[in-house]
């Protein structure tokens, strides 16, 4: 957390923001990323918009990468995959997969991700994404104290 800055913080939250109030106001979707990712398979037939938008979801991230390079938490060191906690005998890439899998798996059951029920779920004033977003952030707080990771 040696790199958090209120300023890129902001500008984050606003674009997100954004990007969810114009997905929704011309398009009446909200911007779940789970919702719209897990809709590609099987196809529904709305795929065209939610390839558009995990595409530029894709390319703004690698765009924002190249223009500002000292935004990302590491500064100017390139990313890495977050590393399973010291004394884990599991590979970094098993751990990512394991991870990617019980984050779908969660996603599934809460009918919804932090996207969907943090950003546009809390700003539509629904008590289920209330819910839901106090339980991520619970077993957020109880990862991090059980793997140390931070």
């Amino acid at each position: 957390m040696e790199a958090f800055s209120p300023l890129t913080a902001t500008i984050g939250g606003v674009l997100i923001g954004l990007a969810s109030a114009v997905l929704w106001l011309g398009n009446g979707r909200l911007a779940g990323i789970s919702g719209i990712f897990g809709q590609l398979l099987p196809p529904a037939q709305t795929v065209i918009w939610r390839l558009v938008f995990l595409a530029a979801l894709i390319a703004a991230t690698f765009l924002a990468s190249r223009l500002f390079p000292d935004l990302g938490v590491g500064g100017t060191e390139p990313a890495q995959l977050v590393a399973p906690p010291a004394g884990w005998s599991i590979p970094t890439p098993v751990w990512v997969a394991i991870a990617g899998l019980l984050t779908g798996i969660g996603t599934k059951i809460g009918n919804g991700c932090t996207s969907g029920h943090g950003v546009c779920g809390l700003a539509r004033l629904s008590r289920r994404s209330l819910v839901a977003v106090l339980v991520f952030f619970g077993v957020a707080i109880i990862t991090v104290t059980i793997t140390g990771i931070v």
